[in-house]
């Protein structure tokens, strides 16, 4: 299979692509997919039908203010931007500029780049910075996230404090391929095997936090969203 959804029926899953998100899919965001496709890590960027859903969660959200952590070639930031009010602003950081250099081109002609304030360079210190200017607490509607999953835990420790309440926190790849259903005996590679820990940790934390309600729904490789309510 060479899609990220743990649907066990890759024609199933090509399915719902040709019926439901194919034939709705914006044309940036088609333009953006299929250039995507051709750098070696393309598995990285979120699949259509999860940019779709995220689209649809923000407009009914009415959502004017967004963090992205992680944006690679900016699917899931420009399925975002064409989401948001006109007057929406995210804030997108990333380590790699060079990735999303490659799709700022597509995003431009979209018409949505004033929309998007990137970072360069570690979320942590740009959260830390954020979080210090009590003015920024509850101010964002959402945040995505789909980064290094050895800091989940730590960004939602800021996060929570950022969005408002009401407002949503969506985490990215938190299945982690099923292998979160599997046993430690289970044989699997050092970087499964790594990312599962801490994909369960992160599990464990959210479903034990009374700030936030959550739904965690098997889409993509599983995101979970995070409705705070205190």
């Amino acid at each position: 299979m060479d899609h990220k959804s743990l649907l066990q029926s890759d024609a199933l899953y090509q399915y719902i692509l040709e019926t439901s998100v194919y034939p709705r899919e914006p044309e940036p965001l088609k333009e953006l997919r299929e250039l995507t496709s051709k750098h070696p890590w393309h598995v990285m960027a979120i699949p259509p039908d999860e940019g779709q859903f995220l689209g649809l969660l923000l407009k009914l959200m009415n959502a004017k203010n967004t963090i992205e952590i992680g944006v690679y070639t900016g699917y899931s930031l420009l399925s975002t931007a064409l989401a948001l009010r006109s007057d929406g602003k995210i804030i997108a950081m990333d380590m790699n500029r060079e990735n999303y250099e490659m799709g700022r081109p597509i995003i431009e002609k979209a018409g949505v780049a004033h929309k998007i304030d990137f970072r360069e360079g570690p979320a942590l210190p740009v959260l830390d910075e954020m979080h210090k200017n009590e003015k920024m607490h509850g101010s964002f509607d959402f945040a995505f996230v789909d980064a290094d999953k050895c800091n989940y835990v730590k960004y939602h420790m800021r996060l929570i404090d950022l969005v408002k309440v009401g407002g949503m926190i969506a985490y990215d790849n938190t299945l982690w391929q099923g292998s979160v259903a599997l046993t430690p005996q289970v044989p699997m590679s050092e970087g499964m095997r790594y990312g599962r820990e801490l994909t369960l940790e992160l599990n464990k934390a959210l479903a034990a936090d009374p700030r936030i309600e959550i739904a965690h729904i098997p889409i993509a490789d599983g995101v979970t969203l995070c409705r705070r309510i205190s």
